[in-house]
């Protein structure tokens, strides 16, 4: 298993005693829901969150960060931030700031 898969099933663990949460496809990628929107999923080598504040800010401030673009075809989404695993360590709360806004 990769190391960015690996870090998604942690997230995936972490969130697996909220009923809420349900695991989920969005664009054809793995995703977690929450009131059936999706607040993280994971495209290539990367985690993206949906944040928006400081959170956004902090998140897109890491070493590789970018707004995600899932269509590959240059139009990013504005609140999506794709970090790649170099970010490992703010995964957990970056996670639980994109959890709150989504369910929010």
């Amino acid at each position: 298993m990769s190391e960015i898969l690996y870090a998604y099933e942690q997230l995936v663990l972490n969130f697996a005693d909220d009923p809420q949460v349900v695991a989920g496809q969005m664009f054809g990628k793995a995703c977690l829901k929450v009131a059936g929107k999706a607040f993280l999923a994971q495209h290539k080598e990367t985690i993206v969150f949906k944040l928006r504040g400081e959170s956004h800010a902090r998140a897109l401030a890491l070493t590789g960060a970018v707004l995600w673009d899932p269509s590959g075809k240059g139009r990013p989404m504005k609140e999506w931030v794709a970090v790649p695993y170099s970010g490992r360590q703010v995964f957990a709360s970056l996670a639980t700031a994109s959890y709150e806004y989504v369910a929010a």
